[in-house]
């Protein structure tokens, strides 16, 4: 880890809660966009975001898919059960009727024991999911679940039964328009119960400008936990755990961020940011040595415990290597990367992303990128009625050291 104390409360600033957004707008692409470059800040519209990103720039997206991950079951004693899906053991797309996931458990004191169960109707059919409560794991437990459709993938019951689960500060119940508003428009792989928010604002047309200025774009896959929202609750932050989310990279990518590196790459998203910088140092591992064929992790403090010279282009290119020697078109691990100031960033030059809660690892990791201008840029925001958090408005990050128009 870093060697001075990090003090969470220097990372905090007053949040209003009237300044949450708690809905999205009519028109995804219609947020206000802070744009932050050379020390200055202006204010435009998300849908002018062309105007701004550098001309050839490549900017990364996070296609994985926000899953229905809460499940609300009810005693026949009448209690309420909410069981909150994390992460599945075994994979995701498993058939067969029954499947075992790690979980937190709402109301965990009135469900000691026995089965609860839900039925609903998925596709003209009659579905019928019960759930047993198995053995703990951290805060969390596993939970035997079956039902009565082995033919039907898991995620396919959890379409059918289950709520989409938005931040718990939104302070309020899913609606159905969530569905569609609290996915990104390009989202494609099932695993986060935490949707990338940057993602959230780009629309056809969005896309459709940049890629007349010649820019281009690729995607990763990060399955975002619900360690998103853990606060920091230690005062120094150092001894905060992160939470670890599965990454996936495949070979055309790492190719094209190759071949990209010269140029500006912009992770659309702090989850993007978290896996493009995590694809540096797994890169560094296979260079010294590692074998990640059975899956690869990046610890929260690794690339602080070494002095690592390695270019960005060699690290990405061990990787494609790796790729290559194993006959292999894609590469899978976990990653737990905390990045704070102190950290040196490798593969980024810019970040479009939302605004964060104070005293979070995603402000830490904001602060690492910008400096003690996060103190500046926050403050503008407030002070010109920008909307915060996953509904949000957006903010482009482009210090002086990164990228410059072309």
């Amino acid at each position: 880890m870093t060697d001075s104390p990090l003090n969470i409360t220097e990372y905090d600033y007053p949040l209003p809660d009237e300044r949450i957004a708690r809905f999205p707008l009519p028109q995804r692409d219609q947020s206000k966009l802070l744009l932050y470059g050379n020390g200055t800040i202006a204010e435009e519209k998300f849908s002018e975001i062309d105007r701004f990103i550098p001309q050839n720039s490549l900017l990364v997206f996070n296609n994985t898919r926000v899953i229905r991950a809460r499940l609300v079951f009810y005693k026949e004693s009448g209690p309420r059960i909410e069981i909150f899906c994390l992460q599945p053991v075994g994979g995701y797309g498993q058939t067969g009727g029954n499947t075992t996931w790690k979980c937190l458990i709402g109301n965990a004191k009135k469900w000691k024991s026995g089965t609860l169960s839900l039925t609903a109707e998925e596709q003209g059919e009659k579905v019928t999911l019960t759930a047993l409560r198995g053995e703990p794991a951290g805060d969390a437990h596993f939970i035997h679940f079956s039902w009565d459709k082995p033919e039907m993938p898991f995620e396919q019951v959890l379409e059918a039964m289950g709520r989409i689960p938005l931040p718990p500060y939104l302070k309020r119940e899913d609606e159905p328009s969530d569905a569609e508003r609290y996915q990104t428009i390009y989202a494609r792989f099932n695993g986060s119960v935490a949707a990338p928010t940057a993602g959230l604002h780009f629309t056809p047309e969005v896309l459709k400008n940049l890629e007349d200025k010649n820019c281009s774009f690729d995607y990763i896959t990060l399955h975002v936990g619900a360690g998103t929202f853990k606060p920091v609750s230690e005062e120094d932050a150092r001894n905060h755990q992160m939470h670890e989310e599965e990454l996936i990279a495949g070979r055309g990518f790492l190719l094209r961020l190759l071949q990209n590196l010269e140029n500006c790459v912009i992770p659309v998203g702090t989850t993007s940011m978290r896996s493009l910088e995590s694809l540096y140092w797994l890169g560094v591992q296979i260079i010294h040595g590692k074998d990640p064929e059975n899956g690869f992790y990046i610890s929260q403090w690794e690339p602080y415990q070494q002095t690592v010279n390695i270019p960005a282009a060699e690290a990405i290119q061990a990787i494609l290597d790796f790729l290559k020697l194993k006959n292999l078109s894609s590469i899978s691990g976990f990653t737990g990367i905390m990045i704070v100031p102190g950290y040196s960033f490798r593969i980024c030059k810019a970040l479009i992303t939302n605004f964060h809660q104070p005293q979070s690892t995603l402000l830490l990791l904001v602060a690492a990128f910008i400096g003690n201008d996060w103190k500046k840029v926050y403050q503008f925001a407030l002070d010109q009625n920008f909307r915060f958090l996953s509904y949000g408005d957006s903010c482009f990050l482009m210090p002086q050291a990164g990228c410059h128009k072309k």
